[in-house]
Protein backbone atom coordinates (compact mmCIF):
# COMPACT_ATOMS: atom_id res chain seq x y z
CA UNK A 1 0.00 0.00 0.00
CA UNK A 2 1.71 3.47 -1.00
CA UNK A 3 0.51 7.17 -0.76
CA UNK A 4 1.54 9.44 2.09
CA UNK A 5 -1.86 9.37 3.58
CA UNK A 6 -0.81 5.47 5.07
CA UNK A 7 -2.07 5.02 8.68
CA UNK A 8 -5.49 7.55 8.19
CA UNK A 9 -8.72 6.02 9.14
CA UNK A 10 -11.73 6.92 7.17
CA UNK A 11 -15.37 5.87 6.81
CA UNK A 12 -17.15 6.89 4.04
CA UNK A 13 -21.47 7.11 4.04
CA UNK A 14 -22.39 5.37 0.25
CA UNK A 15 -22.89 8.78 -2.03
CA UNK A 16 -22.84 9.95 -5.11
CA UNK A 17 -20.86 12.16 -6.89
CA UNK A 18 -18.00 14.31 -5.27
CA UNK A 19 -18.44 12.18 -1.96
CA UNK A 20 -16.98 9.11 -3.73
CA UNK A 21 -14.53 11.07 -5.84
CA UNK A 22 -13.01 12.46 -2.65
CA UNK A 23 -12.75 9.19 -0.69
CA UNK A 24 -11.47 7.65 -3.77
CA UNK A 25 -8.68 10.17 -3.88
CA UNK A 26 -7.51 9.34 -0.25
CA UNK A 27 -7.91 5.71 -0.98
CA UNK A 28 -5.61 6.58 -3.28
CA UNK A 29 -3.19 8.62 -1.21
CA UNK A 30 -2.75 5.30 0.62
CA UNK A 31 -5.84 6.14 2.89
CA UNK A 32 -7.87 3.13 4.53
CA UNK A 33 -11.38 3.33 3.40
CA UNK A 34 -14.39 1.91 4.41
CA UNK A 35 -17.15 2.57 1.98
CA UNK A 36 -20.93 2.05 4.31
CA UNK A 37 -23.26 0.81 1.66
CA UNK A 38 -26.81 -0.07 2.08
CA UNK A 39 -27.89 -3.75 2.77
CA UNK A 40 -28.74 -4.23 -1.11
CA UNK A 41 -27.09 -2.94 -4.46
CA UNK A 42 -28.81 0.11 -6.04
CA UNK A 43 -30.17 -0.38 -9.17
CA UNK A 44 -27.44 -0.42 -11.81
CA UNK A 45 -24.61 -1.50 -9.27
CA UNK A 46 -23.42 2.00 -9.16
CA UNK A 47 -21.57 0.84 -5.68
CA UNK A 48 -19.75 -1.99 -7.01
CA UNK A 49 -16.87 -2.48 -8.99
CA UNK A 50 -16.85 0.54 -10.82
CA UNK A 51 -13.21 2.27 -10.60
CA UNK A 52 -14.62 5.17 -8.65
CA UNK A 53 -15.45 2.73 -5.90
CA UNK A 54 -11.22 1.09 -6.21
CA UNK A 55 -9.16 1.16 -3.29
CA UNK A 56 -11.82 0.75 -0.51
CA UNK A 57 -13.45 -2.07 2.05
CA UNK A 58 -17.00 -2.11 1.57
CA UNK A 59 -19.15 -2.90 4.40
CA UNK A 60 -23.15 -3.28 4.39
CA UNK A 61 -25.21 -2.08 6.56
CA UNK A 62 -29.07 -0.90 7.17
CA UNK A 63 -28.42 2.13 9.43
CA UNK A 64 -32.37 1.88 10.22
CA UNK A 65 -31.29 -0.99 11.86
CA UNK A 66 -29.65 -0.34 16.08
CA UNK A 67 -26.82 -3.64 15.53
CA UNK A 68 -25.44 -2.13 12.49
CA UNK A 69 -25.91 1.79 13.18
CA UNK A 70 -24.05 0.28 16.36
CA UNK A 71 -21.09 -1.25 14.14
CA UNK A 72 -20.89 1.94 12.15
CA UNK A 73 -20.69 3.57 15.14
CA UNK A 74 -17.91 1.57 16.43
CA UNK A 75 -15.57 2.47 13.32
CA UNK A 76 -16.23 5.83 14.35
CA UNK A 77 -14.88 5.82 17.40
CA UNK A 78 -11.65 4.40 15.46
CA UNK A 79 -11.48 6.50 12.68
CA UNK A 80 -9.35 9.98 11.54
CA UNK A 81 -12.31 10.93 9.51
CA UNK A 82 -15.98 10.62 8.67
CA UNK A 83 -17.27 11.62 4.82
CA UNK A 84 -20.81 11.74 3.86
CA UNK A 85 -22.46 13.14 0.97
CA UNK A 86 -26.17 13.39 1.89
CA UNK A 87 -28.64 16.58 2.63
CA UNK A 88 -28.48 18.46 5.47
CA UNK A 89 -30.35 16.80 8.59
CA UNK A 90 -29.86 13.07 6.86
CA UNK A 91 -27.11 11.92 9.55
CA UNK A 92 -28.48 13.39 12.40
CA UNK A 93 -31.50 11.69 11.47
CA UNK A 94 -30.22 8.43 11.75
CA UNK A 95 -27.92 9.02 14.96
CA UNK A 96 -24.94 9.87 12.78
CA UNK A 97 -24.42 13.59 13.12
CA UNK A 98 -21.68 15.24 14.07
CA UNK A 99 -22.82 15.76 17.84
CA UNK A 100 -23.04 11.88 18.27
CA UNK A 101 -19.99 11.19 16.17
CA UNK A 102 -17.49 14.35 18.11
CA UNK A 103 -19.01 12.95 21.25
CA UNK A 104 -17.68 9.51 20.55
CA UNK A 105 -14.12 10.61 18.98
CA UNK A 106 -13.55 14.05 19.36
CA UNK A 107 -10.02 14.07 16.76
CA UNK A 108 -12.76 12.69 14.30
CA UNK A 109 -12.43 14.93 11.15
CA UNK A 110 -16.18 15.32 9.65
CA UNK A 111 -16.56 15.91 6.32
CA UNK A 112 -19.77 17.05 4.44
CA UNK A 113 -20.06 17.55 0.92
CA UNK A 114 -23.31 19.70 -0.31
CA UNK A 115 -24.60 21.60 -3.38
CA UNK A 116 -25.56 23.83 -1.28
CA UNK A 117 -24.40 23.49 2.14
CA UNK A 118 -25.07 22.87 5.34
CA UNK A 119 -27.12 26.14 6.33
CA UNK A 120 -29.05 28.93 3.74
CA UNK A 121 -32.60 29.34 2.02
CA UNK A 122 -31.76 26.39 -0.10
CA UNK A 123 -29.98 23.99 2.34
CA UNK A 124 -32.80 21.03 2.25
CA UNK A 125 -33.31 21.68 -1.44
CA UNK A 126 -32.97 18.99 -4.15
CA UNK A 127 -30.10 19.98 -6.84
CA UNK A 128 -27.17 18.95 -9.61
CA UNK A 129 -24.48 20.43 -10.62
CA UNK A 130 -26.07 22.06 -12.92
CA UNK A 131 -28.20 24.29 -10.41
CA UNK A 132 -25.29 24.89 -8.07
CA UNK A 133 -23.42 26.10 -11.19
CA UNK A 134 -26.53 28.35 -12.09
CA UNK A 135 -26.44 30.51 -9.25
CA UNK A 136 -23.07 31.06 -8.75
CA UNK A 137 -22.65 32.88 -12.00
CA UNK A 138 -20.09 30.35 -13.36
CA UNK A 139 -22.91 28.79 -15.55
CA UNK A 140 -23.98 32.38 -17.22
CA UNK A 141 -19.99 32.25 -18.44
CA UNK A 142 -19.91 28.94 -20.39
CA UNK A 143 -20.96 28.62 -23.41
CA UNK A 144 -21.48 30.23 -26.80
CA UNK A 145 -23.95 33.32 -27.20
CA UNK A 146 -26.57 31.99 -27.56
CA UNK A 147 -27.45 30.08 -24.50
CA UNK A 148 -24.83 28.64 -21.62
CA UNK A 149 -23.89 24.81 -21.85
CA UNK A 150 -22.97 22.79 -18.68
CA UNK A 151 -19.29 21.31 -18.97
CA UNK A 152 -20.57 18.20 -18.02
CA UNK A 153 -20.21 18.19 -14.13
CA UNK A 154 -16.51 18.45 -13.66
CA UNK A 155 -16.99 22.11 -12.27
CA UNK A 156 -19.76 21.65 -9.62
CA UNK A 157 -19.29 18.16 -8.56
CA UNK A 158 -15.64 17.74 -8.55
CA UNK A 159 -13.79 21.05 -9.32
CA UNK A 160 -16.39 22.81 -6.78
CA UNK A 161 -17.18 19.68 -4.38
CA UNK A 162 -14.72 16.90 -4.28
CA UNK A 163 -11.65 18.77 -4.63
CA UNK A 164 -12.70 21.37 -1.36
CA UNK A 165 -13.84 18.82 0.79
CA UNK A 166 -10.68 16.93 0.26
CA UNK A 167 -8.69 19.73 0.97
CA UNK A 168 -10.52 20.97 4.08
CA UNK A 169 -10.14 17.19 5.49
CA UNK A 170 -6.15 17.52 5.08
CA UNK A 171 -6.72 21.06 6.49
CA UNK A 172 -8.48 19.73 9.64
CA UNK A 173 -6.22 16.85 10.14
CA UNK A 174 -3.00 18.80 10.11
CA UNK A 175 -4.85 21.57 12.47
CA UNK A 176 -5.79 18.57 14.61
CA UNK A 177 -2.13 18.18 15.28
CA UNK A 178 -2.01 21.10 17.40
CA UNK A 179 -5.24 21.49 18.95
CA UNK A 180 -5.98 17.91 19.47
CA UNK A 181 -9.29 18.33 18.24
CA UNK A 182 -11.56 16.81 15.13
CA UNK A 183 -14.16 19.25 13.64
CA UNK A 184 -16.54 19.91 11.07
CA UNK A 185 -16.05 20.46 7.22
CA UNK A 186 -18.69 21.69 5.48
CA UNK A 187 -18.06 21.43 1.59
CA UNK A 188 -20.40 23.09 -0.22
CA UNK A 189 -20.41 23.23 -4.03
CA UNK A 190 -21.79 27.07 -4.13
CA UNK A 191 -19.12 27.78 -1.74
CA UNK A 192 -16.66 26.01 -3.97
CA UNK A 193 -17.33 27.30 -7.59
CA UNK A 194 -17.13 30.72 -6.24
CA UNK A 195 -13.90 30.00 -5.15
CA UNK A 196 -12.43 28.70 -8.59
CA UNK A 197 -14.47 31.88 -10.05
CA UNK A 198 -12.21 34.15 -8.20
CA UNK A 199 -9.84 34.93 -10.94
CA UNK A 200 -13.16 35.66 -13.02
CA UNK A 201 -14.74 38.10 -10.52
CA UNK A 202 -11.02 39.77 -10.26
CA UNK A 203 -10.85 40.49 -14.00
CA UNK A 204 -14.43 41.87 -13.55
CA UNK A 205 -13.53 44.35 -10.81
CA UNK A 206 -10.70 45.77 -12.87
CA UNK A 207 -13.10 45.72 -16.94
CA UNK A 208 -11.40 43.46 -17.98
CA UNK A 209 -14.30 40.57 -18.02
CA UNK A 210 -18.06 41.49 -18.88
CA UNK A 211 -21.06 39.16 -18.49
CA UNK A 212 -21.89 38.69 -21.76
CA UNK A 213 -20.87 35.27 -22.93
CA UNK A 214 -18.50 34.58 -25.63
CA UNK A 215 -17.06 38.06 -25.40
CA UNK A 216 -13.90 37.85 -23.76
CA UNK A 217 -10.57 36.71 -23.27
CA UNK A 218 -11.11 32.81 -21.91
CA UNK A 219 -14.24 32.35 -23.27
CA UNK A 220 -13.85 31.22 -26.58
CA UNK A 221 -14.55 34.99 -28.51
CA UNK A 222 -10.65 35.55 -28.59
CA UNK A 223 -9.29 34.29 -32.11
CA UNK A 224 -5.71 33.08 -30.78
CA UNK A 225 -8.01 31.06 -27.31
CA UNK A 226 -10.44 28.91 -29.12
CA UNK A 227 -10.82 25.87 -30.87
CA UNK A 228 -11.05 25.47 -34.68
CA UNK A 229 -12.65 22.85 -36.82
CA UNK A 230 -10.31 20.51 -39.26
CA UNK A 231 -11.09 19.42 -43.06
CA UNK A 232 -11.80 16.20 -41.40
CA UNK A 233 -14.42 17.15 -38.45
CA UNK A 234 -11.82 17.29 -36.18
CA UNK A 235 -10.93 20.13 -33.81
CA UNK A 236 -7.73 21.77 -32.76
CA UNK A 237 -7.25 23.87 -29.47
CA UNK A 238 -5.64 27.22 -29.76
CA UNK A 239 -4.03 29.04 -26.57
CA UNK A 240 -1.70 31.01 -28.45
CA UNK A 241 -2.16 34.19 -26.14
CA UNK A 242 1.40 35.81 -25.39
CA UNK A 243 2.52 37.41 -28.55
CA UNK A 244 5.26 35.39 -29.28
CA UNK A 245 2.77 32.22 -28.69
CA UNK A 246 0.88 33.93 -31.39
CA UNK A 247 3.84 34.93 -33.72
CA UNK A 248 4.43 30.85 -33.81
CA UNK A 249 1.02 30.26 -34.64
CA UNK A 250 0.53 32.02 -37.68
CA UNK A 251 3.73 31.17 -38.88
CA UNK A 252 2.75 27.28 -38.29
CA UNK A 253 -0.49 28.55 -40.43
CA UNK A 254 1.70 29.97 -43.43
CA UNK A 255 0.14 33.96 -42.85
CA UNK A 256 1.75 36.63 -42.63
CA UNK A 257 1.57 38.89 -38.96
CA UNK A 258 1.55 42.14 -41.27
CA UNK A 259 -1.66 41.44 -43.00
CA UNK A 260 -3.74 40.51 -40.52
CA UNK A 261 -6.20 42.55 -38.23
CA UNK A 262 -5.18 43.81 -35.02
CA UNK A 263 -5.39 40.79 -32.00
CA UNK A 264 -4.92 43.16 -29.57
CA UNK A 265 -8.32 45.35 -30.86
CA UNK A 266 -11.26 43.10 -29.99
CA UNK A 267 -13.38 44.78 -32.81
CA UNK A 268 -11.45 43.04 -34.72
CA UNK A 269 -11.98 39.44 -33.71
CA UNK A 270 -15.01 38.68 -35.94
CA UNK A 271 -12.35 39.68 -39.12
CA UNK A 272 -8.86 37.36 -37.60
CA UNK A 273 -11.11 34.61 -36.55
CA UNK A 274 -12.65 34.49 -40.20
CA UNK A 275 -9.03 33.92 -41.77
CA UNK A 276 -8.07 31.50 -38.91
CA UNK A 277 -11.12 29.11 -39.34
CA UNK A 278 -10.10 29.50 -43.53
CA UNK A 279 -6.77 28.11 -42.42
CA UNK A 280 -7.19 25.51 -40.13
CA UNK A 281 -10.05 24.25 -42.24
CA UNK A 282 -7.47 23.34 -45.18
CA UNK A 283 -6.14 20.40 -43.31
CA UNK A 284 -6.86 17.73 -41.14
CA UNK A 285 -6.76 17.40 -37.32
CA UNK A 286 -3.93 15.54 -37.40
CA UNK A 287 -1.69 17.28 -39.82
CA UNK A 288 -2.05 20.13 -38.00
CA UNK A 289 -0.53 18.26 -34.57
CA UNK A 290 2.20 17.05 -36.67
CA UNK A 291 3.18 20.99 -37.90
CA UNK A 292 2.68 22.51 -34.13
CA UNK A 293 4.61 19.56 -32.84
CA UNK A 294 7.82 20.34 -31.05
CA UNK A 295 6.57 23.48 -30.92
CA UNK A 296 5.48 26.75 -28.59
CA UNK A 297 2.61 27.83 -30.69
CA UNK A 298 0.38 26.51 -28.22
CA UNK A 299 -1.55 24.22 -30.69
CA UNK A 300 -3.20 20.58 -29.85
CA UNK A 301 -5.73 18.34 -31.36
CA UNK A 302 -8.57 18.02 -29.36
CA UNK A 303 -8.83 14.24 -28.49
CA UNK A 304 -11.51 11.54 -27.33
CA UNK A 305 -11.06 10.18 -23.69
CA UNK A 306 -10.07 6.67 -26.01
CA UNK A 307 -7.40 8.59 -28.40
CA UNK A 308 -5.83 10.84 -24.54
CA UNK A 309 -5.30 6.91 -23.26
CA UNK A 310 -2.82 6.85 -26.22
CA UNK A 311 -1.43 9.69 -26.88
CA UNK A 312 2.25 9.98 -26.10
CA UNK A 313 2.44 12.50 -23.40
CA UNK A 314 -0.45 11.31 -21.69
CA UNK A 315 0.59 7.71 -21.74
CA UNK A 316 4.71 8.85 -21.06
CA UNK A 317 3.01 10.12 -17.84
CA UNK A 318 0.52 7.15 -17.25
CA UNK A 319 -1.42 9.71 -16.18
CA UNK A 320 -4.43 7.48 -18.49
CA UNK A 321 -4.32 3.75 -19.09
CA UNK A 322 -6.35 1.31 -20.51
CA UNK A 323 -8.24 1.63 -24.04
CA UNK A 324 -11.70 1.80 -25.90
CA UNK A 325 -14.47 2.64 -23.57
CA UNK A 326 -12.37 1.15 -20.32
CA UNK A 327 -9.94 3.62 -19.76
CA UNK A 328 -8.93 4.49 -16.43
CA UNK A 329 -7.35 7.76 -14.51
CA UNK A 330 -4.19 7.36 -12.40
CA UNK A 331 -3.90 8.70 -8.93
CA UNK A 332 -2.88 12.15 -8.55
CA UNK A 333 -0.92 14.31 -7.19
CA UNK A 334 2.26 12.66 -7.27
CA UNK A 335 4.94 12.69 -4.79
CA UNK A 336 8.54 11.75 -4.64
CA UNK A 337 8.68 9.20 -1.82
CA UNK A 338 5.27 7.86 -1.31
CA UNK A 339 3.91 7.29 -4.55
CA UNK A 340 0.00 6.73 -4.28
CA UNK A 341 -1.66 3.44 -6.05
CA UNK A 342 -4.61 3.10 -7.53
CA UNK A 343 -5.58 -0.46 -5.94
CA UNK A 344 -8.61 -2.41 -6.74
CA UNK A 345 -11.86 -2.81 -4.86
CA UNK A 346 -10.88 -4.56 -1.78
CA UNK A 347 -14.11 -6.17 -2.26
CA UNK A 348 -16.92 -6.55 1.50
CA UNK A 349 -16.44 -7.52 4.40
CA UNK A 350 -17.96 -7.26 8.25
CA UNK A 351 -17.11 -4.63 11.24
CA UNK A 352 -15.43 -6.62 13.15
CA UNK A 353 -13.03 -7.76 10.53
CA UNK A 354 -12.60 -3.73 9.91
CA UNK A 355 -12.08 -3.15 13.63
CA UNK A 356 -9.43 -5.96 13.92
CA UNK A 357 -7.52 -4.96 11.31
CA UNK A 358 -7.51 -1.40 12.13
CA UNK A 359 -6.21 -2.21 15.67
CA UNK A 360 -3.43 -4.12 14.22
CA UNK A 361 -2.09 -1.09 11.59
Amino acid sequence: MGGPLQGLKVVELSAMGPAPHAAMMLADMGAQVVRVVGPAPPVGGYDVGTHLQRGRTTVRANLKDPDDLAGVLGLVASADVFLEGYRPGTTERLGLGPVECLALNPRLVYGRMTGWGQDGPLARHAGHDINYMALTGALHAIGPAGRPVPPMNLVGDFGGGSMFVLTGILAALWERERSGLGQVVDAAMVDGISVLSQIILELRSVNMWNDTRAANLLDGAAPFYRTYETSDGGHVAVGAIEPQFYALLIDGLGLSLTELPDREDPRQWPALEEILTAAFAARNRDDWADVFDGTDACVTPVLTYAEAAENTHIAARGALSGSGRHVVAAPAPRFSRTAPVAREPQGETDFESILSSWRAS
